[in-house]
């Protein structure tokens, strides 16, 4: 491929890109159709062997939250760290206790708000806009990337992304932000749940607990930062299925 096909692909790809940030139109579908798609979003998170590729993804949505808290209170984000075993790591530098707090807090509800959003942009016709931008975030992220493990999940992650916006119809684009909201939703509740088996029944793995590591930097037990993210994400579940509610009569 010479330099000259390769810039009319990227452009083109822009281009489509460019195309999701406007309004379509609101998802409509009957029940049945409603209730496949979140059948098939319990399938990326509830079977072991399917879960154990999606909650990569989920993993990668929960380390680009650290780092976007790192950058909301002008941090700089020296990289992130993604493993096949669900593990992750994001190292920023930065000296305030507020902003160590800030960042190590949003990890586990991240999933949830963004699941609930897309959930949101699927019924509002914003769908189109949320694949353009997930894909730039997720393109973006690419340069955080750290670790050879890393790398690959994240451009597994990343090139489903840019496939769907240069193929899916925009009814595929809306199923697929439907979908994978409500499969972000659900991820970010098992991980809260797995977390909390950390401090209850798996303590030797403590160290790698982000509430754990709150509570080492700011003194707040660790029971606190477990129920502030659960609320968060409980938050998210019942913004979510309001946002549901209307489709399904």
């Amino acid at each position: 491929m010479d330099a000259g096909t390769a810039g009319s692909i990227i452009s083109t790809w822009f281009s489509k890109v460019a195309d999701g940030f406007s309004r379509g139109d609101p998802l409509e579908l009957p029940l049945p159709v409603l209730l496949l798609i979140a059948a098939a979003a319990a399938l990326l998170t509830v079977p072991r062997p399917v879960w154990r590729w999606f909650g990569l993804f989920v993993t990668f949505v929960h380390e680009l939250g650290h780092a976007f808290a790192a950058l909301m209170t002008g941090q700089l984000v020296k990289g992130i760290q993604l493993r096949f075993d669900h593990s992750g790591q994001m190292r920023s530098m930065g000296r305030s206790r507020f902003a160590a707090a800030w960042t190590g807090f949003w990890g586990y509800p991240v999933p949830a708000v963004v699941g609930a959003l897309l959930v949101w942009a699927a019924f509002n016709g914003w769908a189109g806009f949320a694949l353009s931008a997930g894909a730039l975030v997720l393109l973006a992220g690419l340069l955080f990337i750290r670790n050879a493990q890393g790398l690959l999940i994240a451009l597994g992650c990343t090139t489903v992304s840019v496939l769907l916006v240069w193929f899916a119809s925009p009814n595929a684009v809306s199923y697929v932000t439907l979908g994978t909201g409500l499969a972000l939703l659900a991820g970010a509740v098992r991980d809260w749940f797995n977390v909390l088996s950390v401090h209850t029944r798996r303590r030797r793995s403590l160290q790698s607990s982000d509430a754990f590591i709150l509570y080492q930097r700011t003194g707040v037990p660790s029971a606190i930062w477990l129920a502030a993210f659960a609320a968060v994400i409980a938050v998210s579940v019942v913004a979510a299925l309001w946002w549901f509610r209307p489709a399904t009569g």
